[in-house]
């Protein structure tokens, strides 16, 4: 079994095959570090191989769906959980609740309550386009194009990722009920005033047209997590600049590890 164990949470409605090469790319950066690293992709319930299923309309019942699938697969904690948006506030309930199960958490592009306001936890400029979205019949080709649209700026080849995204969504279709329920889950969540003991990091992108990047520096300054800001990318930061944020992940385990052998008393 694997020292360092890294599970990957994507967000609302998406899986874990809307990561595309991103998790290749942080393996690779992992070889730095944690050269034994190894990666489990996770699906919320309502999602991706789990698209069967009810989608939880509360984040802690995610979060031990999540916990089960690892048991299920014979994968023990300790983990570092790497997330995103829906996913990230798993991932934060997940270190309130089970802070000894988690060694790190690494959230990305996130808003929670009660640290930001609602317009900007999800801008104003986006409730049209969700509201077609959820209510119109669109074919798969127009709504996954409106979606990428929304969360990301850097896309070089925009065409080959619809392609991709459609076909992800005729194997996996998220039927319209769960996305519901995870949009409440979501607004409906809020998280723990408190610092979670997990060490944490923060990244975001301040192209962000969906969620706010300031939501991220709040949470940074209430619970006292490094934030690092990608100044163009889309809310789909390993998208659009996976090697940014790999590199980031790397940096900061290098200074948790030059931190702790600082901190570590030497023998006497």
């Amino acid at each position: 079994m694997s020292e360092h164990t890294w599970v990957l949470l994507r967000g609302l409605t998406r899986e874990s095959g809307h990561w595309g090469d991103f998790p290749a790319r942080l393996q690779r950066a992992l070889r730095v570090q944690q050269p034994d690293a190894r990666l489990e992709l996770l699906d919320l319930p309502g999602n991706g191989d789990k698209h069967r299923q009810s989608s939880p309309t509360h984040v802690d019942a995610m979060m031990e769906a999540c916990r089960a699938e690892l048991r299920r697969r014979g994968v023990p904690p300790p983990y570092q959980v790497l997330a995103m948006s829906l996913g990230a506030m798993v991932a934060s309930e997940w270190a309130a609740r089970h802070p000894g199960e988690l060694d790190g958490v690494v959230l990305i592009n996130t808003s929670l309550r009660p640290f930001s306001a609602f317009f900007r936890r999800l801008r104003p400029s986006n409730y049209w386009s969700l509201l077609v979205l959820s209510l119109t019949r669109l074919s798969l080709r127009r709504r996954e194009a409106k979606v990428l649209q929304m969360t990301t700026r850097l896309q070089r080849q925009p065409d080959q990722v619809i392609d991709d995204w459609v076909s992800i969504q005729r194997r996996h279709p998220v039927r319209r009920r769960n996305a519901l329920r995870q949009l409440l889950a979501a607004a409906r969540y809020r998280a723990s005033i408190a610092k979670p003991e997990p060490p944490m990091l923060l990244l975001c992108s301040q192209g962000d047209s969906l969620v706010d990047w300031r939501c991220s520096q709040a949470i940074s300054r209430a619970w006292g997590a490094p934030l690092r800001l990608h100044k163009h990318a889309g809310h789909d930061l390993p998208l659009d600049d996976g090697d940014w944020v790999a590199r980031n992940v790397v940096d900061w385990l290098h200074v948790r590890e030059v931190v702790g052998q600082i901190t570590t008393p030497m023998p006497l």
